[in-house]
């Protein structure tokens, strides 16, 4: 019997249709989960002017989402180990668009922040999936490169929000960005019907002639038997999947500094995401302008995911992060200094492209590290974890915008979790990656 190891098969396999096809498929769902996440910040000031909360309160309202999401990552990442990614996918992309166009009907802060908690629990739970399964069928030549271009979908969704809230938000009210979150729940038939199943999963469970066909699209090439058998050799021998196996084989302090990395890295994504528009509006900046800020931060956002993805596969993905975190925390204080609005534009972008763009990268990272076994809840772990940055940032830049402190103080306390990020990665031993 001809035995072939699926995940060697398509780590060495030559990028093709079939891997574009899942590229496209995933960098879509990216693109909507972004939207989804960035739409509270593109509408907030015009929340609080209608609903007529205090800038702690929106800020609590902005983290509603984000404990959602903390809850979403933990546990649809382990899911997806149990029933499979493609049902855990669509159960997201369900959640995330069906509560958040719900919330534009919304009129008080409570329900507000109740719905869109449950579409956090979606945008939170999709990110880990994809990137798994980004990971599982990218080409190891490709790799870091593909996960970065679908990941930059979610700037791409950033982008989509700030457009349409400067062409809607003035005109039609707050509440029509919201309701475009609602339109991708007609995609989900599609999504069941053609995104691929986890390799991992299917061998799991044995199915060998979804393997067999799956195998025949990965790697056309390939001569199979006709009584192959396909094994995953990065399977811990005779172990299910358990948060506990994050901790074995020497990967314990890796799995801390994974979780504080990411910690640090959503504090800036989130801080910025959420409050930029509102701390350049109180800088004198008109909304339209405000929100060009926000266009710019995620433009660079973009050109970091796929920069960095490209760097990471030439040279060592770690120390491509260690750097893209510190330059964050350097351009994020230059921020606080005086200078012409391009130059500012420049530097916001550059700060996109090392918060936003490497956090994108360290998804990759995360899902390198850890076997196909474990890898998503290795990734949903620190993703969840992570979240508990994320959710703290608008909380605290909230804080500080209604104790009247210089904005100054904002870009500062977010320059400093980027600077203790970067200290973090340096610490990862490299060597326990599975995929390097």
């Amino acid at each position: 019997m001809q035995n072939i190891d699926i995940q060697k098969m398509a780590s060495e396999a030559k990028f093709n249709s079939f891997h574009a096809k899942v590229l496209a498929w995933c960098m879509v769902i990216i693109i909507l989960d972004g939207y989804d996440i960035s739409v509270a910040g593109a509408a907030l000031p015009s929340i609080m002017e209608q609903m007529g909360v205090s800038a702690s309160t929106a800020g609590f309202m902005a983290s509603s989402a984000l404990f959602g999401m903390m809850i979403g990552a933990v546990f649809f990442g382990s899911l997806a180990d149990k029933i499979g990614r493609r049902l855990t996918i669509a159960i997201c992309v369900f959640l995330f668009s069906a509560f958040t166009a719900a919330a534009g009907l919304t009129k008080d802060p409570v329900t507000f922040s109740i719905l869109r908690f449950l579409a956090g629990l979606g945008i939170g739970g999709v990110m880990p999936n994809v990137v798994a399964q980004m990971t599982e069928y990218s080409p190891k030549k490709v790799r870091n490169v593909m996960t970065s271009l679908m990941f930059s979908g979610y700037a791409v969704g950033g982008i989509l929000a700030a457009v349409l809230g400067k062409q809607f938000i003035a005109e039609y009210g707050w509440q029509a960005v919201f309701y475009a979150a609602g339109i991708p729940i007609v995609l989900l038939p599609f999504i069941l019907k053609s995104m691929p199943e986890s390799l991992g999963y299917l061998e799991k469970k044995n199915q060998q002639e979804e393997l067999k066909k799956l195998a025949q699209q990965i790697s056309p090439q390939l001569a199979l038997d006709h009584d192959v058998k396909f094994v995953n050799e990065t399977h811990i021998s005779g172990k299910k999947a358990s948060i506990g196996l994050l901790f074995s084989d020497g990967r314990a302090f890796s799995t801390l500094m994974f979780w504080l990395a990411f910690f640090t890295c959503l504090f800036m994504v989130y801080a910025l995401s959420t409050w930029l528009t509102k701390l350049m509006a109180m800088s004198g900046y008109s909304l339209g302008s405000a929100l060009t800020f926000v266009i710019a931060l995620n433009v660079g956002a973009i050109v970091g995911a796929v920069g960095g993805g490209w760097l990471a596969d030439r040279f060592n993905i770690k120390w491509v992060l260690v750097i893209m975190y510190a330059l964050g925390s350097v351009f994020l204080y230059l921020m606080t200094q005086p200078m012409p609005v391009n130059m500012l534009y420049f530097i916001i972008a550059v700060v996109g492209a090392c918060s936003t763009g490497a956090q994108i990268v360290a998804y990759s990272y995360c899902g390198q590290f850890y076997p196909s076994i474990i890898r998503s809840t290795g990734i949903g772990m620190a993703s969840g974890v992570g979240r508990l940055g994320a959710i703290g940032a608008p909380l605290l830049i909230g804080l500080i915008v209604s104790l009247n402190l210089p904005i100054q103080q904002n870009f500062i306390v977010i320059a400093l979790a980027g600077l203790i990020g970067a200290v973090a990665l340096s610490l990862i031993d490299h060597k326990r990656s599975a995929l390097v």
